[in-house]
């Protein structure tokens, strides 16, 4: 004979819901912190890439500029012209590949973070539309006139 399985308590299975709803809130909110402070790094990482890119241009053309002059007239304060931009170029060229990269994890993270965000808020809008349905109050009929 199989074993019979108790039956759940009303009590029981309110305390449950509440707890899953209450749990599903807190995810939300956890949720758009996150994704507030995840899009603020992307946008701080976006600012110092196109501060990265702009001193490039910059030294790629002073480096050109060095470069030149060092042809005509081949000098020491020339070569060491030309090391100092090169150097500093290379340095440059290797913080915006760093930078370059965190941008794109982060941007991977922040489009995580929104999906998984979406879910919830759409989660939590149909059992608030599901509650508001549930607990409304019973409307009571008039006695008939004789």
């Amino acid at each position: 004979m199989a074993k019979a399985r108790p039956v759940v308590k009303a009590a029981a299975l309110d305390k449950t819901i509440n707890a899953s709803t209450d749990a599903l809130n807190k995810a939300c909110a956890e949720a758009d912190k996150s994704v507030a402070k995840v899009a603020a790094d992307v946008k701080k990482l976006r600012a110092e890439c196109k501060r990265h890119m702009k001193k490039k241009s910059t030294l790629t053309k002073r480096s050109k500029t060095a470069s030149d002059k060092y042809k005509k007239s081949p000098d020491a304060a020339g070569k060491k012209a030309v090391a100092a931009v090169t150097k500093e170029l290379k340095a440059t060229v290797t913080a915006l590949g760093k930078a370059r990269a965190t941008k794109a994890v982060q941007l991977v993270e922040l489009d995580s973070i929104k999906k998984a965000s979406k879910r919830l808020t759409a989660y939590t809008k149909g059992i608030a539309a599901a509650d508001k349905v549930l607990n409304k109050p019973t409307k009571k009929r008039r006695k008939a006139k004789k």
